[in-house]
């Protein structure tokens, strides 16, 4: 590399979602991840997936052993009483917002070639959360988020 060119650098992606996950509950908000379920590393309950998308329920009520990592976003949570172990990759995350208000952040859907994907997290096995990461309570409103460049 000569000393024109600029290394490559890392993705934003998961630096700006742990931001906006602070954001949302330094302001005792409710923050839901919306995640593109078809994108390849993705493990969640099938019963949650809609429409090849999932919305999550972050919160720490609801979650326990986050972990918002620069690869991965993984976490356990009970869907109908029984505890899951959750692997997002963050490339699929497509966006995080607070419930109440839906401020949050949007994301490009990312293309699944390119990189190497990266290697799954290892298993946790910690005890669940005692609340319900999937609940189906009807939402207040749907999310106003906007693309922010």
């Amino acid at each position: 590399m000569s000393k024109n060119e600029v290394a490559p650098m890392s993705s934003n992606r998961p630096y700006l979602l742990r931001a906006i996950y602070d954001w949302i509950s330094d302001n005792d908000l409710t923050p839901y991840v919306l995640v593109d379920a078809g994108f390849a590393g993705v493990k969640v309950p099938p019963q949650v997936v809609k429409n090849g998308q999932v919305v999550l329920n972050l919160a720490t009520r609801a979650v326990a052993n986050l972990d918002l990592g620069n690869e991965w976003i993984s976490f356990q949570a009970r869907f109908s009483g029984v505890s899951q172990a959750i692997q997002i990759p963050v490339r699929a995350v497509l966006a995080l917002y607070a419930q109440e208000n839906g401020q949050g952040m949007m994301f490009p859907a990312e293309e699944e070639g390119g990189d190497t994907p990266p290697s799954a997290p290892e298993p946790d096995d910690t005890p669940p959360a005692a609340d319900d990461a999937g609940s189906d309570k009807p939402k207040r409103s749907a999310p106003h988020l906007r693309v922010v460049k």
